[in-house]
């Protein structure tokens, strides 16, 4: 038995033999052409374009009718890239350059793109490979009259095993024969996940390279989609002790959902809002899975980071599409948030020298005028669909925060110039995620309705620590005393000002941490949707005195380790 960790993609647990799934179009024809040959070699490549499209568009049809319209996107990007006028540019000047034939030409092109895509310092842009790989493989199947490896026709029940998976691939295969999906490539934001969540296949991917090798056809693999394992021939013991692992796994999920109905309060009846956050509108599902009040932080800048900028209309759609689920609970949407560790070339927001202290978030916005007017039109006709509040991100001056209100004023009266209802009465807020804007949050909250706190950059630029860097990773204590005066100042400010303040970093997710800003004052946590129940249970093993003196006590400790012991001792979380 050999175990190996990947990353968990798609929910679930299965265990069935493995049909291992290669790419047999590695050999690939290199001959030299004259120059009278070119037009011929154009006239193949334009012909097998056309053979592309047409399937491509078969396969979107297929997936926005199977897996819904946000699935069925990820084919009206290769439609793009087949269309793009510099892909046909590239392939001609290739040919006459270098008088090879098209084929050669298109894997040039290929390896150009899959090097520019891979170098990237975005995951989400890296992925894109797979959109290059599946784009570039239909072509030249055509070109070379070669049917790639059809998943249709599987008559057993398999676990798939791959290097990787192309979205065709996803689409086109036997659902029902496919039990579960292992790849050597691939994270939770690729197409192969999104697809697999969709079709409610487990997988687990990124298993790293080489793994394919290690399996023999046919031989058992057991796939958990939950925790991102996977084991060839597992023996009795695991399989048992990975029965028991699962059913405790459902009885927690059962406790998890009869807790759902039950208000987020303290003993002695304090409510307490606790609400989610979330990337993509596909996560809305597991908001309402785990019983949130809302949702807390819309990244919105996740729509653009797949190397595609949507424009309003898209955008439009997506935040409708979330508001609309959330029936009438609230939606907060943070503005484009790109720039520091979010590069997005696109839109020319490109490395700097010191990206966390550069060009992003507000700042990018505020230059990028029209880019931001067009995300505040999409967000304020999406609001007429139910309750939207919009954040601005990473304000530091109440200068910045003015321009965004003017610009959002521009907006509204542009969306009623065309005609389209808006929610007059929208609230604005912003994000309190850099020092000066927790010491100056008296006089910003006058110009907004509401706050939240992002502990993981105010703790970031509190303390002068980049968070990925591991040589100085110690300094960033969760219960810094610097940041923990920060964020009782804020809800100080907030309370005097009588707007809502709210906390939407990674402390609101921990119980214990919970317990302490709900005693500092807080009132509203927000957190990944899944670490909701466990949150639930800590405040409602509390009175509100207690909570409030365990922040007094907190506050008045001398560093962080103090402060976690304190919370040690005080919570049996």
């Amino acid at each position: 038995m050999r175990i190996t960790k990947g990353i968990a993609a798609s929910p679930g647990v299965s265990i069935a033999p493995a049909f291992l799934f290669m790419d047999d179009s590695a050999d690939i024809p290199q001959y030299h052409i004259t120059t009278a040959d070119i037009p011929a070699e154009l006239n193949r490549f334009h012909e097998a374009s056309l053979l592309a499209k047409r399937e491509i568009e078969a396969l979107r049809d297929r997936a926005k009718l199977e897996a819904g319209e946000e699935q069925a996107g990820i084919f009206d990007a290769h439609l793009m890239m087949l269309e793009d006028p510099e892909v046909l540019d590239q392939i001609e000047r290739s040919l006459n350059e270098n008088l090879f034939n098209v084929e050669s030409a298109i894997l040039s092109f290929e390896t150009e793109m899959v090097d520019k895509l891979s170098s990237s310092p975005d995951p989400l842009i890296q992925e894109r490979v797979s959109d290059v790989h599946d784009v570039i493989r239909r072509i030249l199947g055509h070109l070379l009259k070669k049917e790639r490896i059809s998943l249709a026709d599987l008559e057993t029940e398999v676990i798939l095993v791959a290097k990787d998976l192309l979205p065709s691939d996803m689409v086109g295969m036997s659902r029902s024969m496919i039990k579960g999906i292992v790849t050597e490539s691939g994270g939770r934001t690729s197409h192969a996940a999104i697809l697999a969540r969709a079709f409610e296949i487990p997988a687990v991917l990124g298993v790293g390279p080489n793994f394919v090798e290690q399996v023999k056809p046919g031989q058992s693999i057991y796939v958990d989609g939950d925790k991102g394992v996977v084991a060839i021939d597992p023996d009795e013991i695991f399989i048992q002790r990975e029965k028991a692992a699962r059913v405790a796994r459902i009885q927690r999920e059962k406790e998890n959902r009869e807790l759902r109905s039950i208000p987020a309060q303290t003993k002695d009846g304090t409510r307490i809002s606790l609400v989610a956050n979330i990337e993509m509108p596909d996560e809305v599902a597991n908001v309402i899975e785990y019983g949130a009040e809302g949702i807390g932080l819309f990244r919105s800048e996740f729509l653009f980071l797949g190397g595609h900028v949507p424009g309003e209309e898209e955008q439009y759609k997506a935040y409708s599409k979330v508001v609309q689920a959330m029936e009438g609970k609230p939606v907060i949407i943070r503005t484009l948030d790109i720039g520091g560790d979010k590069v997005l070339p696109e839109l020319g927001a490109m490395g700097e020298k010191n990206p966390l202290l550069g060009w992003r978030a507000i700042r990018f916005c505020l230059e990028k005028t029209e880019l931001f007017k067009t995300q505040l039109r999409a967000i304020l006709r999406a609001s007429i669909h139910g309750k939207i509040k919009i954040m601005f991100p990473m304000i530091s001056t109440i200068d910045e925060l003015i321009r965004a209100q003017g610009l959002l004023a521009e907006a509204k009266w542009e969306c009623k110039a065309h005609g389209y209802e808006v929610d007059p009465n929208i609230e604005t807020g912003i994000m309190i995620e850099v020092p000066s804007a927790a010491i100056c949050a008296d006089v910003l909250a006058r110009s907004c309705d509401f706050f939240s706190i992002g502990t993981n950059d105010l703790s970031q630029y509190t303390l002068a620590v980049d968070r990925g860097n591991q040589k100085v990773a110690y300094l960033n204590e969760p219960y810094s005393l610097a940041v923990l005066r920060l964020i009782r100042m804020t809800i100080g400010y907030g309370e005097h000002a009588h707007i809502g303040v709210s906390l939407c970093g990674e402390m609101a997710a921990d119980p214990a941490s919970a317990v302490l800003l709900v005693g500092m004052g807080l009132r509203s946590l927000s957190m990944s949707a899944s670490a909701i129940p466990a949150v639930k249970r800590a405040i409602m093993s509390v009175t509100i005195e207690q909570a409030t003196a365990l922040a007094h006590q907190a506050l008045s400790m001398n560093n962080s380790a103090q402060v976690s012991a304190l919370l040690a001792s005080k919570l049996s979380l």
